[in-house]
């Protein structure tokens, strides 16, 4: 079945030519929808710390940067045209777009566990990222919104859904502490979502000033700027005998072992910061005295609608971490903003 539909030939994106060198390009225009697939428009999405490895250092986590590559995996859009089988989307809706794509079936994915399937694509890795014009997903990847809600809302739900994932694997219960260790976006909205499950005490930390002050408005009882203060002297004061969980945020060695430091015994540690090195000392010593569980997250796994929910009643804000907005053709000056810390970056949008 063929679309009529009035695209660009080809179409805009904004490329990643060089380490840290970012300039409008094009792609091909994309195909037409397939089965249960759909032509979305991508209109927004947030700039990642994961995109800011790939766009500093030329690649992540062992996965080098193919130039010229397109970044960026936290998009939203609207739909331009579906495929066969998609009964319940028509063009114009706004959607969230979920960029980790299960190729097929496997004991993880039949087993509740999504994010660890064999057989898989991820936007900005394996795919172009959402930095372009259009893409073609499959039905089950998409998310609709709601009336009210916004592309910025929408793009959010994906990094929302990443820490609703951390404290998912970190069981965190009412009434627990929590330290959390780099208030970057992802630190932040995981000071966000510690108070909103009724954390007794939030202690964060970074090195960034203008971070620190809005992770102390989204509710962090105290915050450390770790070049000034010891954050493991201050959770141990405000606990007693330290955290009940901990995350990382920040990916760096220092950070992992304050975060191991801080944690109570018995705590549970998640690190979703990703280290630019695949190795770093590490103080066993101290996670075995603690009996320490420590927890590696890989993405998010299913939280999208959890996420949604939570933007939906207004306990997380979307405007609360977003606090930049670029067109695509100023993508470079987004980046760029944000690896320098300037002008009070917590989390770009870029949006077209």
């Amino acid at each position: 079945m063929r679309f009529v539909r009035a695209l660009p030939r080809p179409m805009n994106a904004l490329q990643l030519v060089a380490p840290q060198r970012l300039e409008m390009g094009e792609l091909p225009d994309p195909p037409d929808p397939g089965p249960m697939e759909v032509l979305v428009r991508l209109r927004a999405s947030g700039v990642c710390g994961s995109d800011m490895h790939t766009f500093s250092e030329g690649g992540i986590a062992g996965s080098d940067a193919n130039y010229p590559c397109v970044l960026g995996h936290e998009p939203s859009g609207e739909v331009a045209a579906v495929g066969p089988g998609v009964t319940d989307l028509s063009p114009g809706a706004m959607v969230a777009v979920e960029p980790f794509i299960v190729r097929a079936e496997c004991e993880f994915t039949r087993t509740g566990r999504q994010n660890l399937a064999l057989s898989n694509q991820f936007l900005g890795r394996d795919l172009p990222g959402a930095l372009r014009e259009y893409a073609v997903m499959p039905r089950r990847n998409l998310m609709p919104m709601p009336d009210g809600m916004t592309f910025a809302d929408a793009a959010f739900v994906e990094p929302l859904a990443v820490l609703l994932h951390s404290y998912e694997l970190a069981e965190l219960r009412m009434g627990e502490t929590v330290a959390v260790l780099g208030t970057g976006p992802i630190g932040l909205i995981a000071v966000a979502l510690a108070k909103v499950a009724g954390a007794s005490v939030i202690v964060a930390a970074d090195r960034i000033q203008h971070r620190l002050q809005r992770a102390l408005k989204l509710g962090a009882d105290v915050a450390v700027n770790v070049d000034q203060d010891s954050v493991v002297d201050a959770v141990m004061d405000l606990t007693g005998c330290g955290a009940h969980v901990v995350i990382d945020g920040a990916g760096k060695s220092e950070s992992i072992n304050n975060a191991l430091a801080c944690l109570r015994p018995g705590g549970r540690m998640v690190l979703v910061g990703i280290p630019a090195e695949p190795a770093i000392p590490l103080n066993l010593w101290t996670a075995l005295d603690r009996e320490a569980r420590i927890h590696v997250q890989k993405r998010s796994n299913g939280n999208d609608h959890d996420a949604l929910d939570l933007l939906k009643r207004g306990l997380i804000r979307s405007e609360d971490i977003i606090s930049h907005r670029f067109p695509l053709e100023r993508g470079q000056e987004a980046f760029e903003t944000m690896a320098e810390y300037r002008e009070g970056v917590l989390k770009p949008l870029i949006e077209w």
